[in-house]
């Protein structure tokens, strides 16, 4: 889940950019502001018990502003996550919301504050309090909001700059250009966050291309059991002399040499942001497994990405590479490369449908350049980024 506060003293324009951001990236809205007044406006319990102390500018009591967010904060399956306007306040609110989404399994991916002069801060209000028909939008009152902001409000931001999720945002000029930088922080926050992809397809769908560009669009550690497998048979290791035959015939190496590799491989990067795993899964055991060595990090696989590449396709590819210095051993034989071909789509296709039940599976046409490969995929991580799958 992608989960936003918008951050910022009274009259910063959250409630403007708060409408752009949800529209962009489809989430449940949750604006405590906006909440009360409802509720004070239908008479309720708690609306009245808030209500004296609104309308002087004074924030309402915690326990109050718990049981209003209980009420309407839930998982909505067509949601993308959460946008929290005017919440949290304090650093009380914030362990508050750290609890709160904890229940839902998530937490807050990013808190944006809208940075604003206080003299237009003040502007502003006066502005709108021409149309709002807001009794709190009064000079004294203003005055005391924005005092309130400064002695209680503040603090929030030293919490989550503690956490590495504090962003200020110039909250000044054009809507659309503020608009823009919020959208570029988060795009940007979001790559700071841990994710592992599979990256599937037959052989000769440019799996091992687009993953290397990849990691290095996303700062991932590339993962190529082939690679990996390649050096040991090169260096005539122990383990290299063990695989060299499976490799020649472009078959699934034993599952206990793949396991080894691969876990040195994420033992030796420790400061790693995720991996991108290429030729692994290639059976649903091997999917397991995955799960198991991603299970030690406290962490999972986000998404799968099968490049969907048409055997005429592949063969062409394969049998090009096979021409040139790049080439592996079984490139250059016909009959290597059916081999190759028909190993997957006995064995590897069905590691999509594991991941199709955990609803971690999807795809992009593998057809068209390198660059129209590699727009689709980045397309695709950005979105499973967003909506945190």
């Amino acid at each position: 889940m992608l989960n936003l506060a918008l951050f910022g003293p009274p009259g910063a324009g959250k409630g403007t950019q708060s409408k752009l951001l949800l529209e962009k990236y489809n989430l449940t809205y949750i604006s405590t502001g906006d909440i009360l007044r409802k509720e004070i406006a239908e008479g309720s319990i708690l609306g009245m018990k808030a209500k004296n102390i609104i309308e002087k500018g004074g924030l309402a009591p915690d326990e109050i502003i718990v049981q209003i967010i209980e009420q309407r904060i839930t998982k909505d399956e067509n949601s993308n996550g959460i946008l929290f306007d005017g919440f949290p306040r304090t650093t009380v609110q914030a362990y508050i919301l750290d609890g709160l989404l904890l229940r839902l399994n998530t937490s807050l991916s990013a808190m944006l504050s809208l940075e604003v002069p206080r003299e237009e801060l003040i502007s502003r209000m006066i502005e709108r309090s021409k149309t709002s028909g807001r009794s709190d939008d009064n000079l004294e009152v203003i005055k005391y909001r924005l005092q309130e902001y400064e002695d209680k409000t503040k603090p929030v931001a030293d919490f989550y700059q503690a956490k590495g999720l504090y962003y200020p945002i110039k909250g000044t000029g054009d809507i659309q250009e503020i608009f823009t930088h919020l959208t570029e922080t988060i795009t940007s926050s979001l790559k700071k966050k841990w994710i592992n992809v599979v990256l599937y397809g037959p052989p000769g769908s440019g799996k091992g291309t687009q993953a290397q560009k990849l990691a290095e669009k996303y700062n991932l550690v590339y993962i190529s059991t082939g690679q990996l497998l390649r050096r040991e048979v090169i260096a005539q290791t122990e383990i290299g002399k063990k695989v060299e035959d499976f490799m020649h015939k472009g078959e699934i190496v034993p599952d206990e040499i793949a396991i080894a590799l691969i876990e040195n491989k994420i033992k030796n990067h420790p400061e790693a942001n995720g991996f991108i795993f290429k030729g692994f899964p290639r059976t649903i055991v091997q999917a397991y497994i995955l799960d198991g060595l991603l299970l030690k990090l406290n962490q999972t696989v986000s998404v799968a990405i099968g490049i969907e590449t048409s055997t005429l396709e592949c063969f062409k590819r394969l049998s090009a590479r096979g021409k040139t210095m790049a080439k592996r051993s079984y490139d250059e034989d016909m009959e290597l490369i059916i081999n190759r071909l028909d190993e997957f789509f006995t064995r590897t296709q069905i590691v999509g449908d594991y991941y199709k039940k955990h609803k971690k599976f999807t795809t992009v046409n593998g057809h068209g350049s390198e660059d129209d490969i590699f727009k689709r995929l980045t397309e695709t991580i950005d979105s499973t980024l967003t909506a945190g799958r």
